[in-house]
């Protein structure tokens, strides 16, 4: 399988490129309307055909490739069926799973930092694309847009950290340059994922005291329409 982790310096946010060899299909996970023309020029120097595009769920903190990739690309655009994005193309259900070529991407519904939220397994590749639900030492913020502490604790340690252990672990953002990290690797040293409870997870969330992402006016209701402006 084809890989590349793709980086907006502006919102730290990673997307990520797969393709399968043969058959020259591909996905972009969390892609960036600003990097729109680098991930087409990218695809057409490797000579890949954009099969999806996905968003993990309903980003604040930028806005969204989707309806730029699709009218360019000619893709289908992928999110998960709580989302209220009625703009995609395709809203996929917890453990569905989406083919390009012989690459497979099985859909986990990880609710918590938004109650859209979706992480996509490549067993095949042994890696798992968390959005921000399980981020690098950290985990994703639970204040807004549903967000729900309790449910991110089920999500990360009923459904993520579930998954072999040395499942390498792709996030959406990271804020210090860290780029991978693995399910050990974060079950050990992920200082939140040490609370002794649901609720103690849920005291930690709820006393983080963040201010709001400063794209969030714009990017929310931009990505409510898969990043197109206004009619």
């Amino acid at each position: 399988m084809l890989f590349r982790q793709l980086f907006d310096s502006e919102s730290s946010t990673y997307t990520y490129l797969l393709a399968d060899p043969l058959s020259r299909e591909s996905v972009l996970i969390d892609p960036v309307l600003n990097k729109t023309e680098d991930y087409l020029s990218l695809l057409e120097q490797l000579e890949l055909r954009l099969a999806y595009a996905i968003d993990t769920h309903v980003h604040a903190d930028h806005v969204t490739a989707l309806g730029k990739l699709r009218e360019d690309a000619g893709c289908v655009t992928v999110m998960g069926r709580e989302t209220g994005a009625d703009c995609v193309s395709q809203k996929i259900s917890d453990g569905q799973e989406l083919n390009f070529g012989d690459g497979r991407l099985r859909a986990i519904y990880t609710p918590g930092h938004t109650d859209d939220s979706y992480s996509f397994y490549d067993a095949a590749g042994g890696r798992v694309f968390t959005g921000d639900t399980l981020l690098i030492r950290g985990t994703g913020r639970t204040d807004f847009q549903n967000g729900d502490p309790f449910a991110q604790y089920a999500s990360l340690f009923e459904k993520l950290l579930r998954l072999p252990a040395e499942t390498l672990v792709y996030p959406a953002h990271d804020y210090r340059g860290w780029t991978v990290s693995t399910i050990a690797e974060e079950r050990r040293w992920n200082p939140r994922l040490q609370a002794a409870s649901a609720e103690d997870y849920a005291q930690i969330m709820n006393n983080l005291n963040l201010p709001n992402p400063k794209m969030m006016d714009v990017a929310v209701p931009a990505n409510q329409r898969c990043g197109r402006p206004p009619a």
